[in-house]
């Protein structure tokens, strides 16, 4: 999707936290070629708001209530191919940079210094070129290149989709029941794939599965 001819790019802003969307909103709204049109408080929002709006780019923050943003972001990516995207995140993580690019981002922004980087970042976005935040380049982008340049690949999801949506659901502290009315399956089947998770993840019982969502970043602390 190009922005639109004389007129400032269109952008949907996700974040939980209202005081961060505020702040988000001052940065970007104050640049003559950004203006956030919508906002949403999690991704389900976030998606539905993309499918009905002509926008621009998705500012998606990664850890949100019912949806993350990278669950959004793959979703509006099958959806609207087009759109640029970008995530905000707390945490500097080389696991979320990739997960962000297979997701179909541009890359993403660390909240501690969106107020420098967060503008360039949404310029490349709309340029449809990757944005490395300053520090990461030695680290992942060094990281990428070896693996390309020997033939290794990205590195691979620890778990599926179906999977990360369980572990999600299982550290907000949803019962089996619940998970599976949630996502239309039965209790039985949530079972099976919560042991799935803890057997490829190495994890004994649901806190451990929490602190796991928490460190990558599906869940806040």
């Amino acid at each position: 999707m190009s922005q639109p001819e004389g007129g400032p790019a269109r952008i949907l802003l996700a974040d939980d936290h209202t005081l961060v969307r505020r702040g988000v909103r001052l940065i970007l709204d104050a640049e003559p070629d950004l203006a956030v049109v919508a906002e949403a408080a999690d991704g389900a929002v976030a998606v539905t708001q993309a499918r009905s709006l002509d926008i621009d780019l998705a500012v998606l923050d990664i850890a949100m209530p019912g949806q993350t943003g990278l669950q959004a972001a793959r979703e509006l990516a099958r959806i609207r191919p087009g759109l640029r995207i970008l995530m905000l995140t707390m945490y500097d993580n080389e696991q979320y940079f990739f997960e962000a690019l297979r997701a179909g981002a541009s890359g993403y922004v660390l909240k501690s210094v969106a107020d420098r980087d967060l503008v360039e970042a949404c310029r490349a976005a709309l340029r449809d070129e990757p944005f490395i935040y300053p520090g990461a380049e030695t680290t992942l982008i060094r990281s990428y290149l070896d693996r390309a340049r020997t033939g290794g690949p990205i590195p691979d999801r620890a778990i599926t989709e179906r999977e990360e949506e369980i572990l999600k659901l299982v550290a907000e502290g949803h019962s089996s029941k619940e998970i599976g009315d949630l996502l239309v399956i039965s209790p039985k089947t949530v079972e099976r794939h919560r042991a799935n998770l803890l057997q490829k993840l190495g994890l004994r019982d649901r806190l451990e599965l929490t602190r796991y969502a928490i460190r990558v970043g599906l869940i806040e602390p």
